[in-house]
């Protein structure tokens, strides 16, 4: 993709909607959907990476209560031209083909490569990757499986909907006390797998959601690490003008 002059590409990731309550996301919905407006007057794409919701189950004939201010604004945007890319994350790997059939969105279920103006991109949500987690990449393969969907899809939507949003908010999936602070290079484990990563193929910037910690890290030679941060505390957003890759914080007017 060959930005046009005057024109930026938009990432953000971790927007959590829908908890810990619908009433107390909603004012951070509206906040993102402010964001929105603002970035579409010179979008020349946005990319979503994941965890838009805290839970999103879509049955045959019916989808999450809630969020049509943020669905519309997507609709919105798409229908104007813009392309939006959609990264499923873990809170939201329950998406089925709601986005591609209803708002023309693109979902992806893992890394995707681009490049824009020349530069090299690896982009993902970024659950699972990296050493150790173990017992969360088993449950993932788990839920992700066809027949826990079945499964699940039996359960009436409110009891559905209610459980899931129960145990995501008692197991503090959102964001934890170690998503507040730096571990060091070493730790990180979305660095360490850029860095795996770079050993065999060279980007300028791997661009991650799921860590909700907004960091830019040199990992090599002209590259770089990024996470977006979140939309939770921070309200940080990744912007790539064609030439640098900045992370900026949306303060609402």
């Amino acid at each position: 993709m060959q930005i046009t002059p005057n024109k930026k590409i938009y990432f953000a990731s971790d927007q959590h909607f829908g908890a810990p309550t619908p009433e107390l996301s909603f004012p951070r919905e509206q906040k993102f959907v402010a964001w929105l407006d603002e970035v579409k007057k010179d979008a020349e794409a946005i990319f979503l990476l994941g965890d838009l919701f805290d839970f999103w189950f879509e049955y045959e004939t019916v989808v999450p209560k809630g969020y049509i201010r943020v669905l519309g604004k997507l609709a919105e945007i798409r229908d104007s031209g813009i392309p939006i890319y959609f990264f499923v994350g873990n809170h939201d790997l329950w998406m089925n083909n709601y986005f591609q059939k209803v708002l023309n969105i693109p979902t992806f279920r893992d890394n995707q490569e681009y490049i824009f103006n020349e530069k090299t991109f690896l982009i993902g949500h970024g659950d699972g990757k990296g050493p150790g987690d173990k017992g969360y990449k088993r449950m993932k393969k788990v839920f992700t499986h066809p027949v826990s969907k079945w499964l699940y899809r039996w359960l009436h939507p409110d009891i559905g909907m209610k459980l899931a949003q129960y145990l995501s908010v008692k197991n503090k999936m959102i964001s934890g006390d170690e998503d507040v602070k730096f571990l060091g290079e070493e730790n990180e484990w979305l660095i360490l797998y850029s860095k795996r990563k770079l050993e065999t193929k060279h980007y300028n910037y791997l661009v991650f959601g799921h860590r909700h910690l907004p960091m830019i890290v040199p990992i090599g030679e002209n590259s770089e690490y990024v996470n977006l941060g979140d939309w939770i505390g921070y309200f940080t957003y990744g912007v790539f003008d064609g030439e640098t890759f900045e992370l900026k914080k949306f303060e609402s007017k």
